[in-house]
């Protein structure tokens, strides 16, 4: 077992920053159970790669497009139309209503829209190219209408949102952005982005496997079964708004040190690390058809990236890592990048 990196340097930076990042989603103390932040137990975790988004930096090399329109000649294709105007191919076919196979004809008008275009390099992620634009990746996720399984190709070309400031100043909030990183982050722009004939790895069961950075993990096209229980406890946190405007995008159930933590479907494990302080250790899994859970607060993680685990399965056990004042198990459900109510979904007890 090795330590995660440590995060305790970045708390002053994080402090100078809170004020402007948005307060919409509380993903450490629940509704009824404020807590100070400060930095939790020791969380262990099995060898590991660092988090693709610090291992592939990315250079902010946008290039500027002006808003046109283009006549199609015979022979052209819609990836070559994105080659020869510098807009994205996906960027074409929305703004022309264009739908898969994509067919085009010779002398149609094609609406170009305008706007700053980055090229997505093999093994760079969203959060990277976030922070390297200052801007949310949530945003770039919203204006290019990207959707499952969220995987980024080499060659891709993605609209980059406008500042806030429009001065050529980095106002506070998109400083933060480039520091700043959460749940829907990872599950959205977390993976390495692919090359044209790269396969993701697919999972195994065995924890000894340590997959290196760039490597895509292969999630489920299905999910199988039901969902079940993580762990059991007393519910003292509950999903949604809390009293002082928060929001809590799971439950937290309150669990001695140590319980253990279990898979609540099959899946492949999507991150595993510490890179969320407020939830100290945390696991991601995949089961597909667009759900996800999240396990926070795990002191002890006993699985890695790219592992395929079955329901009720061991994946750590709790502690009171994060910004908490007891032991416990912070618990999420999404579909898509929708969180969705535990108690919703999980068998009545």
């Amino acid at each position: 077992m090795v330590r995660l990196r440590n995060w305790a340097p970045l708390l002053p930076v994080a402090a100078a920053l809170a004020g402007c990042i948005p307060s919409t989603t509380t993903r450490g103390p629940g509704p009824s159970e404020p807590a100070p932040p400060r930095r939790g137990s020791e969380v262990r975790t099995l060898p590991a790669a660092p988090p693709a988004w610090e291992a592939q930096p990315v250079n902010a090399d946008a290039r500027s497009v002006p808003a046109t329109t283009y006549i199609v000649r015979r022979g052209d294709t819609l990836r070559g139309i994105s080659n020869r105007t510098g807009a994205g191919s996906e960027a074409i076919a929305r703004a022309n209503g264009l739908r898969p196979p994509f067919t085009i004809f010779p002398n149609q008008r094609l609406t170009i829209p305008g706007g700053r275009y980055h090229t997505v390099h093999e093994g760079e992620t969203g959060i990277a190219i976030a922070r390297a634009y200052g801007v949310d990746w949530g945003r770039i996720v919203a204006l290019n209408d990207l959707d499952e399984p969220y995987i980024l190709r080499t060659g891709m070309r993605l609209l980059i949102p406008g500042t806030g400031s429009g001065s050529g100043d980095e106002t506070l909030e998109e400083r933060a952005a480039r520091f700043h990183v959460d749940i829907d982050d990872i599950v959205t722009g977390g993976e390495p982005a692919l090359a044209h004939d790269e396969r993701p790895a697919q999972p195994t069961a065995s924890s000894a496997r340590v997959l290196p950075s760039g490597a895509a993990v292969a999630e489920p096209e299905h999910m199988r079964g039901g969902f079940q229980w993580p762990a059991h406890g007393e519910i003292i946190g509950r999903f949604g708004p809390g009293q002082s405007g928060e929001r809590n995008d799971g439950i937290k159930i309150g669990v001695p040190l140590d319980t253990p933590v279990l898979a609540s479907a099959d899946g492949v494990v999507a991150y595993v690390g510490g890179d969320i302080p407020q939830l100290g250790g945390v696991v991601i899994l995949k089961h597909g058809d667009g759900w996800t859970t999240v396990y926070g607060h795990i002191g002890q993680i006993l699985v890695q990236r790219g592992q395929a685990v079955e329901r009720g399965q061991t994946i750590g056990l709790s502690g009171d890592s994060g910004f908490i004042t007891r032991p416990q198990l912070h618990f999420e459900m999404r579909k898509g990048r929708d969180p969705i109510d535990p108690l919703a979904r999980l068998p009545r007890n």
